[in-house]
């Protein structure tokens, strides 16, 4: 996505909150690096939805891989160069 991402991970020994500003903060430096530019590249906070029970992991694997599809960024789910799941 252009403007935001969607993954389905599993925590080990990090805290969700913890994993989250790393992976802004790792991201914004490598943007602001190759565009030459400085400053915030994400937004405070983040929306998470904790896998419950009764959801079906593959199901929420494959909305998560087709998001680019729906987003018109790709024709075909293997075009996206992330596409790949080991939940698939």
């Amino acid at each position: 996505m252009p403007d935001h991402f969607h993954w389905l991970v599993e925590l080990q020994s990090a805290s969700l909150d913890k994993l989250m500003g790393r992976t802004k903060s790792l991201s914004a430096r490598a943007i602001n690096r190759m565009t030459d530019r400085t400053g915030r590249r994400w937004q405070k906070g983040f929306h998470d939805h904790a896998l419950r029970r009764e959801e079906d992991l593959k199901n929420l694997a494959r909305y998560v891989v087709a998001n680019p599809l729906r987003a018109g960024l790709v024709k075909r789910v293997g075009d996206y160069p992330l596409w790949d799941a080991v939940w698939l």
